[in-house]
């Protein structure tokens, strides 16, 4: 059996962003887009997926860590319901 340290030392590093080849060509073909309408270049297949990549691997950790930060929001928010669920289905003892 893990202890603690050793469970959580598993989950330090973040994984390789793996996209779906549809989720590639449609981030591929946004990518495109906004080149083209934005900033009036067309930039090819390549380019953009080389940007991709780039994204992916650079600037990627801050929305992974954004995704942490939130779902550890969530579960404080719930385990505070929790509290407060238990808190009111206490009983008074007896004097």
């Amino acid at each position: 059996m893990l202890t603690a340290k050793e469970y959580v030392a598993g989950f330090n590093v973040m994984p390789d962003i793996q996209l779906t080849q549809d989720q590639r060509s449609d981030i591929v073909e946004k990518l495109k887009c906004y080149f083209a309408t934005q900033m009036d270049q067309d930039i090819g297949q390549f380019d953009a997926e080389f940007l991709l990549d780039f994204f992916a691997k650079e600037v990627g950790v801050f929305f992974y860590n954004k995704g942490v930060q939130d779902a550890n929001d969530i579960i404080h928010h719930k385990m505070d319901d929790i509290q407060q669920a238990l808190y009111d289905i206490e009983q008074p003892e007896p004097r």
